[in-house]
C-alpha cells in the first residue's frame, strides 16, 4: 500500500512588525542627527591620513580662509552662548538687545569685529549666513579679539574644546598669530581638521 504523503503547506511570514520597527529606527536616526553646517566661505584643508574623529560636544570652531580672514563658532549650546555674548559685550562695553541676543543663539558663525558684531545679528538669518566679512574678527599683535572669543568661551565653561580648519593655501604667518594668541592665554591643545587621504602603500 502507498504511503500517503503529507500536503504542504506554505509558509507566511507576517512582515508588519518587520515594517514597523524599520520605520521607527528610520524616525530616531532622522530626528537625532546632526548634519554639518556649510563654511561662510570655502575652504579646503590640508589633507591627512590621521583617522582621530572630533568630539562631538561641547566644541568651539576657528575658521581660517585663504586670504588670512578669521571665523569663530561657538558651541551650540544657546544658554552657554547667551552667556558668551554677556562676557565679550561686558569686556567691549557693547550692550545687546533681546533680539540680539537671540540672534546669536542661532548665529552660525561670527566673522566680524566686535564694533560691527551689532550689526551683523540685526540682520535677516539668511542674509547672515550669506554674509562674507571684508576683514573677519582682527586677530594680530595690536588687536587679538579672537583669542578674546576663545577666552570667554573658555570662562563660560573650562572643559570646552577647540577645532582649527584652515584652508592649505592660507600663509603661515597668519596662522601663527592665531598658536601664538592661544600659548599667551595658555591654552595648548586643540584639533586641526584635515580631509583624509588613502594611507601609504606599505
Amino acid at each position: 500500500m502507498a504511503r500517503i504523503k503529507p500536503k504542504r503547506h506554505g509558509v507566511v511570514t507576517d512582515m508588519t512588525a518587520m515594517c514597523d520597527v524599520t520605520f521607527l529606527l528610520l524616525t530616531f536616526f532622522i530626528m537625532t542627527t546632526q548634519f554639518k553646517k556649510p563654511d561662510v566661505e570655502q575652504i579646503k584643508p590640508p589633507s591627512s591620513i590621521s583617522e582621530k574623529l572630533l568630539p562631538d560636544a561641547s566644541l568651539m570652531t576657528i575658521n581660517a580662509t585663504p586670504d588670512g580672514k578669521f571665523y569663530f563658532q561657538p558651541v551650540e549650546n544657546a544658554t552657554e552662548r547667551l552667556e558668551l555674548l554677556e562676557k565679550m559685550g561686558k569686556k567691549y562695553n557693547v550692550t545687546f538687545d533681546n533680539n540680539q541676543k537671540a540672534s546669536f543663539q542661532k548665529v552660525q558663525s561670527i566673522g566680524v569685529p566686535m564694533s560691527q558684531l551689532k550689526s551683523y545679528l540685526d540682520l535677516p538669518e539668511d542674509e547672515q549666513k550669506s554674509y562674507k566679512s571684508p576683514t573677519g574678527i582682527p586677530m594680530d599683535s595690536t588687536n587679538k579679539q579672537l583669542i578674546d572669543w576663545v577666552e570667554q568661551s573658555l570662562s563660560v565653561k573650562p572643559d570646552y574644546k577647540l577645532a582649527i580648519k584652515g584652508d592649505v593655501t592660507t600663509e603661515y604667518p597668519k596662522v601663527k598669530s592665531l598658536f601664538e594668541g592661544l600659548r599667551d592665554i595658555n591654552f595648548l591643545k586643540f584639533w586641526l581638521i584635515t580631509s583624509q587621504e588613502g594611507k601609504p602603500n606599505e
